[in-house]
């Protein structure tokens, strides 16, 4: 099988739809059979809103894996930002989950950090979720690219291709949300109240990109934030049909 280096980005691999994939790994989408490694899933932007494209990594080479993922945009459109969460099959958050923000780079690679590496033993799989947010205003189709890498090795293993279609719509564009959340900085709890919107999934990650807590909420909420560690904690919000949009709050206890 070929193999590519990290810095092995040349015109003929970024011209590639498809990379040959490694005997031993795995790839789906969740809730599908198909190995798709090194192949491309291609599918139409659901709206203007950030959607998850959930991927399984499964480990079938014989031996335990610490992998880390390589995200590298083939041809984006302007204005479209993604995100990644990666992590094992058990982890109930979801692994740890990284922001547009922090992925600023490209190539972009998930932490090599010890405390942030996990164990994939040999017919376990880990979770991989990238995270595509269009442009309302801009159509396109956007191409990524994940690569499946040992921590520490200056190789890939596999690669999987996800390509997005998507068609902006003025009409996609709704009335502004409000958000209010008191009080701000907090020790004991916090109060969500929004306005434009009934319901919505929030969920809340520290700035490591951890996250440490998911609700599902109406337009009013309480949460109790007394067993949180003092610091910097961002609030995402996933409105069906709209854009997620993110608060700040800062918790001293």
């Amino acid at each position: 099988m070929k193999r590519y280096t990290h810095i092995l980005f040349t015109a003929l691999i970024l011209a590639s739809a498809n990379l040959f994939a490694q005997d031993g790994i795995i790839i789906t989408l969740e809730g599908q059979t198909t190995d798709i490694s090194g192949q491309t899933h291609t599918m139409t932007a659901p709206s203007n809103a950030t959607f998850d494209v959930p991927f399984h990594i499964e480990n079938q080479t014989g031996e335990t894996h610490q992998w880390v993922v390589t995200r590298y945009r083939v041809n984006v459109p302007n204005g479209w930002a993604d995100g990644l969460c990666w992590g094992h099959s058990t982890d109930q958050f979801g692994g740890i989950c990284y922001t547009s923000t922090q992925m600023n780079t490209n190539p972009w690679t998930t932490s090599s950090n010890p405390s942030f590496l996990f164990n994939i033993l040999n017919g376990e799989y880990g979770k991989m979720k990238p995270q595509i947010n269009p442009d309302d205003f801009v159509s396109g189709q956007a191409h990524y690219r994940y690569y499946i890498s040992d921590a520490g090795v200056a190789t890939y293993s596999d690669s999987v291709d996800l390509v997005i279609d998507f068609t902006a719509s003025v009409n996609q564009i709704k009335d502004p949300v409000s958000v209010s959340i008191v009080p701000n900085p907090a020790s004991d709890y916090i109060q969500i109240s929004m306005t434009g919107i009934e319901s919505a999934s929030l969920k809340m990650v520290d700035v490591f990109g951890s996250t440490v807590l998911k609700e599902n909420i109406g337009s009013t909420k309480k949460l109790n934030v007394s067993d949180f560690n003092s610091g910097i904690y961002f609030l995402v919000f996933d409105v069906p049909g709209r854009k997620s949009f993110t608060r700040k709050v800062i918790i001293r206890n």
